[in-house]
């Protein structure tokens, strides 16, 4: 595995697409990943961190 960013997968939120390497505009890709497949669930990892940040937020209420 490389730490080079422009080397990694990417989720391009507007395509659905998984890009390798910095493919489209920062604007409209998420990651980066280590694999293709990491990247193919990105939606996923979303929802599910957007899903804690709620929860950590209600309880510090």
């Amino acid at each position: 595995m490389t730490d080079d960013p422009s080397k990694k997968y990417w989720y391009n939120l507007k395509s659905g697409e998984v890009e390798h390497g910095y493919v489209s505009p920062s604007v409209d890709r998420v990651g980066p990943f280590d694999t293709q497949d990491e990247a193919s669930h990105a939606l996923d990892r979303l929802a599910e961190n957007s899903r804690k940040w709620a929860e950590e937020e209600e309880s510090e209420r």
